[in-house]
């Protein structure tokens, strides 16, 4: 079942105190990002996020789901209408998460030679 988009625009507004908060639509279902990190996702309608120690600190009695099938848990946040939470959540998180994968570049010489050989 896919995610509404009533839903995502619910957190988000929920969510709108704080700067850098993004949502991204992959498969019927949206990734969020907090100042460019995956901090969860809206899966069928469930606010979820990723299991670090804060999060689980915050939220020691949250069930853990999975957002698909062949996924590993999350935490599901149950009290989204607190928004002071939901800010104190993402904030507390943040630096658990990890940093974005740069793509690697072509090396110069590497672009050159398949640039010849058209």
């Amino acid at each position: 079942m896919a995610s509404s988009r009533a839903y995502l625009d619910f957190i988000l507004e929920q969510l709108s105190e704080l700067d850098g908060v993004s949502s991204r639509a992959m498969m019927g279902e949206y990734i969020l990002y907090y100042r460019g990190r995956i901090v969860g996702g809206i899966y069928d309608d469930r606010f979820l996020v990723k299991p670090t120690r804060s999060a689980m600190a915050m939220m020691p009695n949250a069930e853990t789901e999975l957002p698909y099938k062949g996924a590993k848990e999350m935490l599901l946040v149950a009290d989204v209408d607190d928004r002071e939470f939901l800010r104190e959540l993402l904030e507390a998180t943040y630096d658990e998460l990890p940093a974005p994968k740069k793509k690697p570049q072509p090396m110069p010489d590497a672009r050159a030679a398949r640039q010849r050989r058209r």
